[in-house]
């Protein structure tokens, strides 16, 4: 004989939770939601001025003013020559370690290429060193010697060829720098021997001749000024 039929829904019925515990969890999860709430809120109240304010920027104001012209120089420069130069520059940072016990290097190899410009000043030149003898039309210079204007390197085609830094030595950053300002100085050095500074003078002589000539001087001489005349 089969035994009474059992309700499918009374496992659920006899565990589920008494009115009274249910009240007890009700009530545990409803603080636990209060101090929550409350922890979030304290937080909220911390990082939404952070949050939400906008973050305030730095701002550069240019306040425009009128240009002054402090001093205005003409320049009358007479460009004659340049010298085109290649230089390699070794260079080398030794460097003493372990209470001088090691010796370490940092080097490099810099091919340089630069361009020297050499010409005349003509804005040394004073009253007294232009002549101009109306009735057989010759015309009477003193130059100033020629000088070098500028000294550059071509960063196109300079270059550092090799760099070896040794195990102990520490790297010299300024090391290239050098490099490049002793090629500079190396260049000048370089233009200025042999007969760059006749050249220089023969150049000169012949554009200030034509530019004479133009002017209505049937013949030119040239004087030039030994390095530090004084000029007009």
């Amino acid at each position: 004989m089969e035994g009474p039929l059992q309700d499918p829904y009374a496992s659920v019925a006899v565990h589920a939770p008494r009115p009274r515990a249910q009240a007890g969890r009700a009530a545990r999860i409803a603080l636990l939601v209060v101090a929550l709430v409350a922890s979030v809120g304290l937080g909220a109240l911390v990082v939404a001025p952070r949050l939400g304010a906008p973050v305030p920027s730095s701002v550069v104001v240019v306040r425009p003013s009128p240009a002054l012209v402090i001093a205005i120089r003409d320049l009358a420069r007479l460009e004659t020559t340049e010298v085109h130069v290649e230089k390699v520059v070794d260079l080398a940072d030794r460097q003493s370690r372990l209470f001088g016990l090691v010796q370490a290097t940092d080097a490099l190899l810099l091919v340089a290429v630069g361009h020297v410009t050499i010409g005349v000043d003509l804005a040394r030149i004073g009253e007294g060193d232009i002549a101009m003898d109306p009735e057989t039309g010759v015309a009477r210079l003193t130059l100033p010697a020629p000088e070098v204007f500028s000294t550059r390197l071509d960063e196109g085609e300079t270059y550092v060829y090799t760099r070896s830094t040794s195990l102990l030595a520490r790297r010299n950053e300024q090391l290239e720098a050098r490099a490049r300002k002793e090629a500079t100085a190396a260049i000048e050095k370089a233009a200025l021997e042999g007969d760059v500074m006749a050249r220089a003078k023969a150049q000169a002589e012949r554009q200030i001749t034509a530019l004479a000539t133009q002017l209505g001087a049937k013949r030119v001489e040239i004087r030039w000024r030994e390095v530090g005349g004084g000029g007009g």
